[in-house]
């Protein structure tokens, strides 16, 4: 069952009031939405999008005991076509923004969909899906697949976004591992390929050393981790989308945003800062917020969320 982190600290900090324009970037399973929505305020215009299609779909059910006092919009895209959204709505700017920039653990827990080196599946891992048809590529705005990287891409380029994306200290070895291992499928196999996820999870165990392999977290985790990043394009869509974001918002506007790793808070922090330095914003906190220990008992991945918030001048 996913649960939404730190869901009481972004309704205190948003501060959403009735009538307000408020965009939840990054909808999921619409549980802050809900939560904002079951708050008490009323007559919003409130705008959800999400790149997959099956957590729209859910989300409009969940969304629908609300839809007589509220506008509720909702988008399969990605988030950074904000500015096309608000333009197709005809609305010139937003009150709230919520970027809650974890991914469920229903989609990590659907072998389909490729983000699971524990669970065997296809070498997908895009935030985008189908209903009815997961790896339907055609109906996608991405088509860019884990598949495709790893079994296409040049050894240094996969090595490049392991390291950078991931922070794998073993970047070298194991993007050497990976083409080595599809050369030899394809050399074994006629054109045969690296296929699925538990097939990756061993070359990249194999490739790294014994103490490592015996360590807390898997050792393919950074990797896996830097092709989602990779496939998705987050953090150019998420720079894009913040950029979007603040050109939109109205005077005393706020964005709150969740991150779970350091990449993403790093563009963050440093987003907002710039707008708080040059006097056109100002920090609602001046340090994240983070889970409590309550809540991390309860929702272990809510260990690593920080949410930030930034009000407009």
């Amino acid at each position: 069952m996913h649960k939404s982190v730190l869901l009481k600290e972004v309704i205190e900090n948003l501060q959403i009031k009735d009538n307000n324009i408020f965009v939840d970037a990054t909808l999921g399973n619409a549980g802050h939405t809900k939560a904002i929505l079951e708050s008490g305020v009323t007559n919003l215009t409130v705008i959800g999008i999400d790149a997959d299609e099956i957590a729209i779909e859910k989300s409009r059910e969940v969304l629908e005991p609300w839809q007589t006092n509220n506008q509720i919009l909702l988008e399969t895209t990605y988030f950074d076509s904000l500015d096309k959204i608000l333009e197709k709505y005809q609305l010139n700017y937003i009150d709230r923004i919520l970027f809650d920039l974890g991914f469920r653990s229903d989609q990590v827990d659907d072998p389909t969909r490729g983000f699971s080196f524990l669970n065997e599946g296809p070498l997908d891992m895009s935030f985008q899906s189908s209903v009815g048809s997961v790896s339907d590529l055609s109906k996608r705005e991405n088509k860019l697949t884990a598949s495709e990287i790893v079994n296409e891409w040049q050894e240094e380029s996969l090595a490049d976004i392991i390291y950078g994306f991931g922070g794998e200290g073993f970047s070298r070895r194991i993007a050497k591992a990976i083409v080595e291992a599809r050369e030899k499928k394809a050399r074994e196999e006629k054109g045969g390929k690296i296929e699925t996820t538990t097939e990756l999870a061993e070359i990249i165990k194999s490739a790294v050393p014994v103490f490592y392999r015996r360590a807390k977290i898997h050792p393919a985790t950074k990797t896996f981790q830097a092709l989602r990043i990779a496939v998705n394009s987050e953090l150019e869509r998420f720079k894009t989308a913040l950029n979007i974001a603040y050109e939109k918002l109205s005077p005393t506007g706020r964005i709150a945003v969740i991150s779970f790793h350091s990449l993403e808070d790093r563009i963050t922090k440093r987003f907002f800062k710039e707008k708080a330095k040059a006097g056109e914003a100002k920090l609602i906190i001046k340090k994240p917020i983070t889970a409590t220990k309550k809540e991390i008992t309860e929702n272990p991945r809510a260990r690593s969320a920080k949410l930030r918030i930034i009000e407009k001048l």
